[in-house]
């Protein structure tokens, strides 16, 4: 009997949305050769990251591993599955395998941070397959909001894994492959041990609907619209792209693309060969000399990007273009949980300058690149799995995905962020459990969730800061009053008098009274000094702020 397992270990992706990050190894236990598949990040908010750039998932565990990772399989080019690609290149050092459009992405990605573009090498898509150490693994076509999306087949000696990456069932997708439902279906034919299985939209009970059924809708909107027609959609929305540049140039309007994500997107797809047919367009500058009404905008910042094209268009002006009064603005996207706040800003600002504001409306002006419910149940019936493993999804979404596998007498395994599952033996178990978390790109480095920078960062914002400098002279004595510098308090207190001077009085008269011990000992001065500030501050202002205290001793 082989003491060799097959495991799965979820890094990232399982148990939210977004920083997608799934091991599989085969070996015996400890020792097991190993593979990747994604790479990605989420995105930063000001309430719990401020001042972030990016957030990686924390590949520690497998970093001390990389002796036996075999290579990374990335299964498309959205920011939650590739985007820490280049990031975390150094500390793989895997060769990289993706399909062509995702390749090119990759590969800007590495080259914009020094990396060799040779490391991403191009994949064919199934039946041809890749062996890396002990897998075998093929890219099978699959749809998404995205071109050349790929679930992938992963083959060992233990048996046949499916992961099925992000997906939805379309058989009229606009740009990129049909969902094959033949093709997918013969998968099962070996027998296949476990599916990985998206459970994004596992809520949703209606079967999803195609990228093709939107066309007419947006068309017809465009007709109607007076002014100058602007829409945003996601960047790697190609197909939406071309669906709204389409029913544009239908309607008789010029088209402009704005934003570097929207032209990288459509550049990188048509040089793959993937987007064919795609509108002429016109520079920003070509835009002034075309009547507002003979003008449409496709825009990058769907989801209220402060940086973005629609948010720069909201605040005033963007590449010398404004927004005015007739003017219609579309969304053709859903808002991802969390960036509501972001959205309603600017659709409140774009209603003040008079410009008529449309949303999703319903589905009317957008689809969503996952499957739902009924298309979940259907792909588990044609792979026809002995368990279903859901991924890609929050806990809850997870937890929902397991009871529909078990409804339709599939075996199930819940297993979240960290949670090692053996595939081998009559039923998958538990193995382990692996410490995972998240890593914060800030500025250029990359910070750990528990350095306390970005804590750091948020007590400073909801509690203010003072800053306070203290000299003593060669016999320990102060040299002069102490003085405050102070951020994001307020001026004054309930005493009426300026905060920094009631600091300033209190400091001093502290001074005054402290001893020989703790004049001359910096930590029980600093201790001291941090807390009289933050008492005085507590009962002038109600607030606690954050203190650093600087010491500077004079030596004979």
């Amino acid at each position: 009997m082989s003491n060799e397992r097959l495991i799965y270990l979820p890094l990232g992706g399982a148990g939210e949305i977004g920083m997608n990050a799934y091991v599989y190894g085969i070996g015996a236990p400890g020792k097991e050769r190993l593979i990747l598949v994604d790479l990605g990040v989420t995105f930063p908010d000001m309430d719990g990251t401020p001042g972030v750039d990016l957030i990686f998932p924390d590949i520690s565990w497998l970093e001390e591993r990389r002796d036996r990772l075999e290579a990374v399989f990335i299964t498309h080019a959205h920011e939650d599955h590739v985007g820490a690609i280049s990031h975390y290149y150094d500390r793989l050092g895997a060769p990289v395998y993706a399909r062509a459009f995702t390749a090119n992405i990759a590969r800007k990605k590495m080259e914009e941070r020094g990396h060799p573009e040779k490391a991403v090498i191009t994949a064919s898509a199934w039946p041809e397959v890749i062996e890396a150490g002990p897998f075998k693994v093929g890219f099978v076509p699959i749809s998404h909001s995205i071109p050349e999306s790929a679930g992938l087949v992963i083959d060992t000696k233990l048996g046949r894994l499916v992961h099925s990456g992000d997906f939805k069932m379309d058989t009229g997708p606009v740009v990129g492959e049909a969902f094959d439902e033949e093709l997918w279906a013969s998968l099962s034919e070996p027998g296949v041990l476990a599916l990985m299985c998206d459970s994004t939209n596992v809520f949703s009970p209606h079967p999803g609907r195609s990228e093709s059924s939107l066309g007419p809708e947006i068309e017809s909107l465009i007709a109607g619209a007076k002014g100058m027609f602007v829409a945003t959609t996601f960047a790697s929305n190609v197909a939406r792209v071309k669906t709204l540049a389409e029913a544009a140039e239908r309607a008789g309007r010029s088209i402009c693309l704005m934003g570097r994500a929207m032209r990288r997107m459509i550049e990188a797809a048509v040089e793959t060969g993937v987007l064919t047919g795609f509108p002429r367009t016109v520079s920003p500058e070509d835009t002034k000399n075309i009547p507002r009404e003979n003008l449409m905008l496709i825009v990058t910042g769907s989801q209220g990007e402060r940086r973005a094209a629609s948010a720069q268009l909201a605040q005033g002006k963007y590449n010398g273009i404004e927004m005015k009064p007739g003017d219609t603005f579309l969304f053709s996207s859903k808002t991802i949980p969390g960036n509501e706040r972001g959205v309603i800003r600017i659709m409140n600002q774009f209603s003040e300058m008079g410009v008529d504001v449309v949303d999703d409306d319903g589905g009317r002006y957008h689809v969503s690149g996952h499957a739902n419910r009924p298309d979940l149940e259907r792909l588990h019936k044609l792979i026809q799995p002995s368990y279903v493993v859901p991924m890609h999804g929050e806990h809850r979404h997870l937890r929902e995905h397991v009871k529909l596998a078990k409804s339709k007498g599939f075996g199930a395994v819940l297993a979240p962020n960290g949670t090692m599952i053996e595939l081998t033996g009559e039923s998958p178990s538990v193995a382990d459990y692996v410490e995972t978390g998240r890593v914060y790109l800030d500025g250029n480095v990359q910070v750990g969730a528990l350095d306390g920078v970005v804590r750091d960062r948020i007590r400073m914002a909801l509690n203010g800061h003072v800053l306070v400098n203290v000299i003593l002279d060669e016999q320990d004595e102060p040299l002069g009053e102490p003085w405050c510098e102070l951020k994001g308090l307020a001026e004054e207190g309930s005493s009426r008098a300026p905060l920094v001077d009631v600091l300033e009085e209190d400091l001093s008269q502290f001074l005054g009274r402290a001893g020989d011990r703790t004049l001359t000992d910096d930590d029980k001065l600093e201790d001291g000094l941090r807390k009289i500030v933050r008492q005085v501050a507590q009962a002038e202002i109600g607030k606690r702020p954050e203190v650093t205290v600087i010491i500077s001793r004079l030596t004979a």
